[in-house]
C-alpha cells in the first residue's frame, strides 16, 4: 500500500526530478541563444546582467515568435533593434536605420558607434560640438549638382560627394569643380550594387577600384578612402573587405526623403525636416538629384549657421 509518507517520499523525488529536468532544459536554451549570431558578440558581463533581470526568455519569445510568423524582414530589422537596445552586437546583412529622440538631440543607429569603429567606419561626431559633416551621394547628374556647389563655394563649406562611375563619366567637369574648389570625393561604389549581397573580395572590390581609377585617370589625383555603402545596405563582411581595401565606412546620422525625383518635398517641408532634426556631430546625407535641395540649399546653410553650427570635413570623424 502506498503510505502518505511514500506519497511524500516520490513527489519529493519527482519534484526535484523536475527541478533538475527544468534546469537542463534552461541551460541549453540559454546556451544556445548566447552562441547565437545576435548575443555571441555580448560582453559576459552584460549577459549575466540580462539573465539576472530576466530579460533572456523575453528575447527568447520574440524571436521564435518572429520565425513562426514567417515574418522574414520585420524579423530582422526588429531584432536589430531589440539586441542594440539590450546591448547585443548585431551586424548580418542589414539596412542602415536610425531612431530619433528629442528635437535637437543624436539619434541612436541600428548598431552602435563604439561597434563600427572596429570596421573604420562611422555615422556620428562628437555630441559635445555643434558640427555638421555635409555630403552628397551622386548617382547620376540631372542638372542640380552647380546649384549645390554654388551655395557650398557661398557659404565657404567643405562637402564630401560619394560618386559612382556613371556620374565621373557622365559629369567630368563637376567632378573637376568638386576636387577644385577644396570638396572631398569618396567612394559610392562603380555600379551601385547592393554591397551586402557580395561576398566575393574580389567581387568587391572590383565596384571599389572602378570608381577610384576613373577618378584618378579624371583629376590625375587618389580619391579620398571613403565609401558609402550603397542604399546603406551592410554587413559585417563588408564593412571588414572595405576597411582592408584602406577604406573607411560612412554612414548617416540625418537624411530625408529628398531621392524620389517624381515626387520632391516642398521647400517648406525640407527645411523644417532638416532644421529640427539636425544635432552636434551631424553626418547629413543629401543626393544631388534633388531639385529641392538645389534651391534651399544656400537657405538652409544660413539656418543652420544661425542655430550656431559650423561644419567639419569627414578627415575630422577618422583622424586624419
Amino acid at each position: 500500500m502506498d503510505t502518505q509518507s511514500e506519497r511524500g517520499r516520490k513527489q519529493g523525488r519527482n519534484g526535484l526530478s523536475g527541478r533538475s529536468a527544468w534546469e537542463n532544459r534552461k541551460n541549453n536554451w540559454q546556451q544556445i541563444l548566447r552562441q547565437s549570431r545576435f548575443f555571441c558578440g555580448m560582453s559576459d558581463e552584460k549577459w549575466e546582467e540580462m539573465k539576472k533581470e530576466g530579460k533572456l526568455a523575453v528575447c527568447l519569445l520574440f524571436l521564435l515568435s518572429m520565425f513562426f510568423a514567417g515574418r522574414t524582414v520585420g524579423y530582422v530589422q526588429q531584432a536589430v533593434e531589440a539586441a542594440s537596445r539590450y546591448g547585443a552586437v548585431v551586424m548580418e546583412e542589414e539596412n542602415w536605420g536610425l531612431g530619433f529622440g528629442e528635437k535637437g538631440t543624436q539619434p541612436s543607429g541600428n548598431t552602435s558607434a563604439d561597434e563600427l569603429a572596429k570596421y573604420d567606419a562611422y555615422y556620428i561626431g562628437s555630441a559635445d560640438e555643434k558640427k555638421i559633416y555635409l555630403t552628397f551621394d551622386c548617382g547620376y547628374e540631372n542638372g542640380n549638382t552647380e546649384a549645390i556647389l554654388d551655395a557650398l563655394k557661398k557659404h565657404d563649406v567643405k562637402a564630401t560627394f560619394f560618386v559612382v562611375g556613371h556620374f565621373l563619366e557622365s559629369a567630368p567637369e563637376l567632378v573637376k569643380r568638386m576636387t577644385e574648389e577644396g570638396h572631398t570625393v569618396g567612394n559610392h561604389t562603380y555600379h551601385h550594387p547592393d554591397m551586402a549581397s557580395i561576398s566575393s573580395r574580389e567581387k568587391f572590390q572590383e565596384e571599389m577600384d572602378g570608381v577610384a581609377k576613373a577618378y584618378k585617370e579624371l583629376t590625375g589625383l587618389e580619391i579620398a578612402p571613403y565609401y558609402r555603402p550603397p542604399q546603406g545596405k551592410y554587413s559585417r563582411e563588408n564593412l571588414q573587405m572595405a576597411k582592408e581595401l584602406g577604406y573607411h565606412t560612412f554612414f548617416w546620422s540625418l537624411a530625408y526623403v529628398d531621392w524620389n525625383v517624381d515626387s520632391q518635398p516642398s521647400h517648406e517641408e525640407a527645411l523644417q525636416k532638416l532644421t529640427d532634426r539636425i544635432h552636434p556631430g551631424a553626418v547629413v546625407l543629401l543626393h544631388n538629384t534633388s531639385k529641392t535641395n538645389g534651391e534651399i540649399l544656400d537657405e538652409l546653410l544660413g539656418k543652420w549657421e544661425k542655430m550656431g553650427y559650423s561644419f567639419g570635413v569627414l578627415a575630422d570623424l577618422c583622424g586624419e
